[in-house]
């Protein structure tokens, strides 16, 4: 039996035996209606690069903010924490969503909404900023989720999409930049990655499809985590936590993947970054 360690929110080690689901997994993707995926993308914290990027861009304070495909609610807190109006998340995995809600619901403005990104039922014109960060990936119609933002924003208000592209991922592997060890060492990810990545054209066409203006791609090295120890960044990807690709993996294949990892990367602190794409279009 294979040992694992995390730590706890106040530094504590502690020890996993056999992280892997019970239940075989089939390397089929994600299924976000499973109960099993409920903390999948919680237990995080917005790192100051991200604010530093999203702020370059617009002013969340004062906002009435819809972060649509919201997951764990990590940005509605911190959107919340920089002084919107308020926050409306929006998923469409009750199991996710309800962990939000039990994470983050008592924080004053915070809701939660139970829908789909692209036809939320939330009211015309009631947002001046719409978020959807690391949701375009998972959609089949990115111009239903540009019309849903267009209608979603006041005149004036703001989309904020950020996602990766092929370019994004297919950056080399790293120090920091541990995704690419990822891709390098279990090889049949990536035509997984690079085919439900946004083309940045076809995005910006959406965009102004929608009736959205002024969007420019930029690129951001976002820090994702800070892991005391390799064995610390090895228990998440174990368990998938926070990272849907995994799930095209077989257990059998996770497993080599985790052993790879365990020989490739130093045992000491790992500081973890992702490139991404932002896209800022504004409603006329």
């Amino acid at each position: 039996m294979r040992r694992f360690y995390s730590h706890d929110p106040h530094g504590n080690r502690l020890e996993l035996l056999e992280p892997l689901s019970a239940r075989p997994h089939a390397g089929e993707g994600i299924d976000f209606a499973d109960p099993s995926s409920a903390r999948t993308y919680s237990g995080r914290t917005a790192d100051p690069s991200w604010v530093g990027a999203l702020t370059a861009l617009v002013d969340p304070a004062g906002a009435d903010v819809v972060d649509l495909g919201c997951g764990g609610g990590t940005y509605v807190r911190a959107l919340h924490d920089l002084g919107a109006h308020s926050v409306t998340g929006v998923d469409s995995s009750t199991p996710v969503l309800e962990q939000a809600h039990a994470d983050h619901g008592h924080l004053t403005g915070v809701r939660f909404h139970h829908a789909d990104a692209t036809s939320t039922g939330l009211p015309d014109a009631s947002a001046d900023l719409v978020l959807a960060r690391a949701l375009v990936h998972h959609l089949p119609d990115r111009a239903a989720l540009a019309r849903e933002a267009a209608r979603l924003l006041r005149p004036g208000g703001t989309l904020v999409v950020q996602d990766r592209t092929a370019a994004d991922v297919t950056q080399p592997a790293g120090p920091h930049h541990l995704r690419g060890h990822l891709l390098e060492l279990a090889p049949q990810l990536l035509p997984v990655e690079v085919g439900r990545r946004p083309d940045a054209g076809a995005l910006l066409q959406a965009l102004e499809s929608a009736g959205l203006t002024g969007a420019t791609p930029r690129t951001v090295w976002e820090t994702r985590a800070h892991h005391p120890d390799r064995e610390s960044y090895l228990a998440g990807i174990a368990t998938r936590t926070g990272r849907s690709l995994l799930h095209h993996l077989t257990d059998d294949e996770l497993d080599q993947l985790v052993h790879d990892l365990r020989d490739r990367l130093p045992d000491e602190p790992l500081v973890e970054r992702d490139r991404w794409t932002l896209w800022a279009a504004t409603k006329p």
